[in-house]
């Protein structure tokens, strides 16, 4: 399935990704394989240069707004500020095998890769991604 993003959320991803040195992160939310918002999120890892962690009261919050009928988290975004836009063995290790969207940027590029039990590290594989 290919995952589908409006170009104006893509964008905002990438303008949010080109501004900073960090890794940025945030949620994916939609229905299905369509992205329809964002979340952006504090990075809260220890080394935000290298890795990140979503602000878990985010995370706990966009899970509560799904149970209430809001829009569901398909997976989330993180950006590779000096690296490429696919999953690194790091990513690898936190992942689930859950088939969540990772969108992934770098460099003024955005991939998209869904997390399962097999493909790159063991456990990425390629996701078309349109832009529409």
């Amino acid at each position: 399935m290919n995952v589908r993003i409006s170009r104006l959320l893509l964008d905002k991803l990438t303008a949010l990704a080109a501004e900073q040195r960090t890794e940025i992160c945030g949620l994916l939310l939609g229905a299905g394989d369509v992205c329809t918002a964002i979340i952006p999120a504090a990075n809260v890892a220890p080394d935000p240069d290298r890795h990140f962690e979503i602000d878990p009261a985010v995370l706990i919050a966009a899970h509560r707004e799904a149970r209430r009928g809001g829009p569901a988290i398909m997976g989330h975004y993180h950006s590779h500020p000096s690296g490429h836009a696919e999953p690194s063995e790091t990513d690898a290790k936190a992942a689930f095998a859950d088939g969540s969207c990772w969108l992934i940027l770098a460099k003024g590029q955005a991939l998209a890769w869904r997390a399962g039990a097999v493909g790159l590290h063991g456990r990425f594989l390629p996701e078309p991604l349109d832009v529409i």
